[in-house]
């Protein structure tokens, strides 16, 4: 009866956790409202930017029936003029800003800079059409959300990370949807052709854009393993579509960079055979475009934009927001020579004497992207973009800019350069009018929106704009009569519209994450009952234990209790700083070793376990080491992975010993773990189901041997593997590993077992601990062994510790009938193994490669177990496992009344303690999570602050109007 009542309580437990964590996860996770509204070109008849005597317009008369294919013929288009008429887009996946840019630019040149000279040479080259630009993507920077980011022009969202693994058609409107399906109904009425869209490489395409393209040839992109498949797709379908005229855009993905960087990192060998390849199909494509290039070719009037969508770190991770991460590339190429340079308020250009001359390079935020290629092709802005059109990338792009100083001196460069500004002016019209309508129906149509305070400070400089466009568009008109120089009227107006899409931005990326405080509220109130839950259900476990008074000189419990409680409460008020969250690891491993002091200090004072305190003490320095290894993204570069993929060095060394040593260490780990489990079963309590699951366990340390031996370097056993293949063995050992869990489950249902006492709940610990060992220790890599070995000696010497207590307080009337500090160090030990196998609590801190490990092919429930079984295995199920050696250590020393049901009734409170100090911990992250709930979009802001930017140039309205009075 007791029993049941406890298992009731640990539902109910676990009911309000998932309620309370559901509702508030409910109200956090709200994204910006997707509008299902498309852009088309009769839109423009409804801005003030249209023009009756444009010529790049139509007129205010025309209907859509008007159009027919004869006046698109004759110059008549949506909403701009189309200034290019073929566009190739080559993604390379993960493009770091320095993959591109010259090494002058950075502090020290690195071994991976400068492998993209064939962009260099054309982008540096006098009198070229070409430039480099330092794209800044928004995070988060997953692929999904970049490629969503750089098509509609819209901001990510918190929740969409969550889709980066099978990710949903994109309902909102963007660049691609324009181009293909052509919401401008009237024009494929009549028969005109659009323009068709070809796509190759990445398949996330596809799940973005299932009905979209012309022609596709997509290739599984998850198999991070898998350098070539993707690219050597491209590369077959790449070249013979350049002399193809059924297209008028393609996108060519490549991934090897990015999977490169995942499993090698970015110094790897690996990672420069990519880009040297890259290098020699951008100079073959490149040289393919030139000979079409001339008068009358098929390339004559064709962009090249070659990009990243997002960066990586030094060990290949992205997701984050760190600098890394969000700064990429694009080099733009027009094979048109350019008359004239744009304004110099206009340019970004940071530059860099070299030996070779002066070299620059400007910046772009992908947000600016979708809009800014749709003012090229001539299709309608997507209807939810707020970037602005980019000034020198529409530039490059239409034909009005090199990288000559023509000056302004000249009649006719001043004329053309006057006409080309006013196209621009017009551009940025319609951009400012499609932000505002946008802006308008959203706020109108989101449930939460936009506070009315924000829409008018939007709507004030929206209108100051447009008053400034009416007195601009008279300049114009008299424009013959006055015969003065209309750039400072023009350069007036493009401020007053920079002004405008600049703050909508700023006030997007503060304020677009909608967050429901109600249900927020409700969540952490129902997670501030289920602490209190617990709590009574500790203290009604160990009532018959319990007393308000100790005896005299016996305080040590009461101490303990104390001191675990404050070891609590300060990792738990820690994350409510922003510094201590990114230092969680280093919060925890300090506080276990608070808990490693105080431990040696009794066994000081006691002459008792001096060794296991001071092991304990090793323990956590080398666990202390290896956490700020796995916490800093630029510690693990890939020649340290490949050194030791254990991540358990923390040198690069020099000398081949070390190659040996991080080769023969993980396998030496794996022969002592198989030896203790031998020893475990080698007892004559061992018998049944029991020992045969322990020694599932040990075939499987063999097998992973075997798989380790077949990676190395240093032996022949690859050659001897390759007809049997790598793969099979990991699935033998997750077939091994199920086997063993379904026997365990069938022992447990339909066996009977004797009454329960500490050999038989040591066996059962023990065979469910090495059932699941096997798994996380193959998917954890070679640091799998190391790590495990870290966990068996600090459960052992956490066992050890707590014994030396039990004959002080043996017979002494105690609160609770276990140690609290113990259930407390367990607890920081499983947070610290979770940081010291390199992970963080980023989305860039999941170990992509793990959910591949014995598969090439992705499947997403698959992929999906295993990538959790690796995050989670030594932070969460070994030490959930394991927790019963605590009850069994007690047991057996004899702290408890011997009986059917006492281990049961020690390991409840247990359990409960343990699940007490989680929720603690959930209920303060949850408690952060609300007070700086707009910490990460204000971050973001400041970081978009990159150098070249139009801001930081003070390219504002008053800030003209001076320069040109003065």
């Amino acid at each position: 009866m007791e029993g049941r009542r406890r298992r009731w309580c640990y539902w109910v437990v676990t009911v309000v956790h998932v309620v309370g964590i559901l509702i508030f996860t409910r109200g956090f996770l709200l994204t910006r409202t997707e509008l299902p509204y498309y852009s088309r070109c009769s839109d423009i008849s409804q801005s003030p930017c249209f023009s009756p005597s444009h010529n790049n317009s139509y007129s205010s008369s025309s209907s859509d029936s008007d159009i027919n294919c004869s006046n698109i013929n004759q110059g008549q288009h949506c909403w701009t003029k189309p200034a290019v008429d073929r566009l190739i887009i080559i993604v390379l996946d993960a493009l770091r800003f320095d993959f591109v840019a010259p090494s002058t630019f950075f502090p020290e040149k690195k071994p991976w800079m400068d492998k993209l000279p064939v962009l260099q040479r054309l982008a540096f080259k006098q009198g070229s059409s070409a430039k480099i630009f330092k794209a800044i993507a928004d995070p988060p920077t997953t692929s999904l959300q970049r490629l969503k980011g750089l098509t509609t022009g819209g901001l990510p969202t918190f929740i969409d990370v969550g889709n980066s693994f099978g990710a949903p058609a994109i309902v909102e409107d963007n660049f691609i949807h324009q181009l293909s399906f052509d919401s401008h109904y009237t024009i494929l009425a009549v028969g005109c052709k659009w323009e068709a869209v070809v796509m190759m490489g990445d398949d996330t395409w596809i799940q973005l854009f299932p009905h979209h393209f012309n022609k596709s040839y997509p290739y599984p992109s998850f198999n991070v393993k898998d350098l070539h498949t993707v690219d050597n797709g491209c590369i077959d379908h790449l070249f013979p579509s350049l002399y193809q005229e059924d297209w008028d855009v393609l996108i060519a993905h490549f991934l090897g960079v990015d999977h490169a960087g995942h499993i090698f990192g970015v110094d790897s060998i690996q990672m420069i055979e990519k880009l040297e390849q890259y290098n020699l199909i951008l100079e073959k494509v490149i040289g393919e475009l030139e000979s079409q290039s001339g008068p009358g070719g098929l390339h004559e009037n064709t962009l090249l934009l070659v990009m990243g969508d997002h960066g990586q770190t030094l060990n290949g991770d992205h997701g984050g927001g760190s600098a890394e991460e969000v700064e990429t590339s694009i080099f733009a190429m027009n094979f048109k020579q350019h008359p004239v340079s744009i304004p110099s308020e206009l340019d970004t250009s940071f530059c860099e004497q070299d030996s070779d001359g002066k070299m620059c390079t400007s910046s772009i935020q992908q947000l600016d992207f979708a809009v800014t290629v749709s003012a090229l092709l001539g299709v309608s802005f997507p209807f939810g973009s707020i970037g602005r059109v980019n000034p020198e990338l529409y530039a490059l792009g239409a034909g009005t800019w090199n990288l000559e100083d023509t000056g302004e001196g000249n009649c006719k460069n001043q004329s053309t350069l006057e006409e080309w500004l006013q196209n621009y002016v017009n551009v940025l019209c319609i951009n400012s009018w499609q932000v505002k309508r946008y802006i308008d129906v959203y706020s109108a149509s989101s449930m939460i929106g936009f506070s009315s305070e924000d829409l008018l400070l939007i709507s004030d400089i929206y209108y100051q704009a447009e008053e400034k466009w009416s007195h601009t568009k008279k300049s114009l008109f008299y424009k013959n009569e006055s015969g003065h120089s209309l750039l400072p009227v023009l350069k007036r107006q493009i401020g007053a519209y920079f002004n405008f899409l600049s703050n909508v931005s700023a006030l997007a990326r503060s304020k677009w994450t909608e967050f429901n405080l109600r249900m927020m509220g409700i969540g952490l109130v129902i997670m501030l009952i289920s602490l209190l839950i617990i709590f009574l259900a500790i203290w009604q476990a160990n009532r018959p234990h319990t007393v308000f008074l100790l005896p005299s000189g016996d305080n040590r419990i009461s101490f303990d209790l104390i001191f675990a409680f404050f070891i609590v409460a300060i990792r738990a008020c820690s994350l409510f700083s922003n510094s201590y969250i990114l230092e969680e690891g280093k919060v925890a491993i300090f506080l276990l070793a608070t808990t490693g002091i105080v431990k040696l200090r009794c066994s000081i004072v006691k002459k008792r376990m001096l060794f296991e305190a001071v092991l304990f003490l090793l323990l956590v320095s080398v666990l202390r080491f290896t956490i700020e290894v796995g916490l800093s993204k630029q510690a693990a570069t890939s020649l340290f992975l490949n050194v030791s993929p254990s991540w358990m060095l923390g040198i690069a060394p020099d000398h081949p010993m070390w190659t040996y040593m991080s080769e023969i260490g993980p396998i030496l780990a794996l022969i002592l773990l198989a030896c203790l489990l031998y020893r475990t079963i080698s007892g004559t309590y061992c018998l049944g189901i029991w020992k045969y699951v322990i020694m599932g366990t040990i075939s499987s340390y063999i097998l992973i041997s075997v798989h380790w031996g077949s990676e190395s370097n240093i032996s022949s056993l690859p050659l001897l593997l390759q007809g049997v293949g790598r793969s099979y063995i990991p699935r033998i050992v997750y077939a091994i590993g199920v086997g063993q869990l379904l026997l365990m489950a069938f022992g447990h249902l339909f066996t009977k077992e004797k009454a329960l006492d500490e050999k038989w709940s040591l066996m059962k610990t023990v065979a469910m601990l090495s059932a699941w060992s096997s798994t996380i220790i193959i998917l954890s890599g070679q640091q799998g062994s190391l790590v495990a070995l870290a966990s068996v000696i600090g459960g052992y010497c956490i066992l050890r510790l707590e014994s030396m207590e039990e004959d002080a307080i043996n017979g002494s009337v105690r609160m609770l009938n276990f140690s609290p500090l113990a259930v407390t160090q367990w607890n920081l030990l499983a947070v610290c193994l979770f940081f010291a196998t390199g992970h963080w609590c980023a989305f860039d801190g999941l170990r992509y490669g793990a959910a591949f490990i014995g598969f090439d092919e992705f499947v997403l429930v698959r992929q999906a177990i295993l990538l959790t079984i690796e995050s989670f295995g030594f932070s969460h199920v070994l030490p959930i496992f394991g927790l019963p050696f605590l009850a069994v250590c007690r047991y057996s020393l004899g702290q408890t009344n011997h009986g059917k049901s006492s281990i049961f009734s020690l390991l409840c409170p247990m359990y409960m303690m343990f699940g007490l100090i989680t929720t603690a911990t959930v209920t303060a992250t949850i408690m952060c999570v609300t007070i700086q709930r707009r910490h990460l979009m204000q971050d973001q802001i400041a970081e978009n602050k990159y150098p070249g930017d139009l801001h930081s140039k003070s390219f504002t309205v008053d800030a003209i109007e001076n320069d040109y009075q003065d």
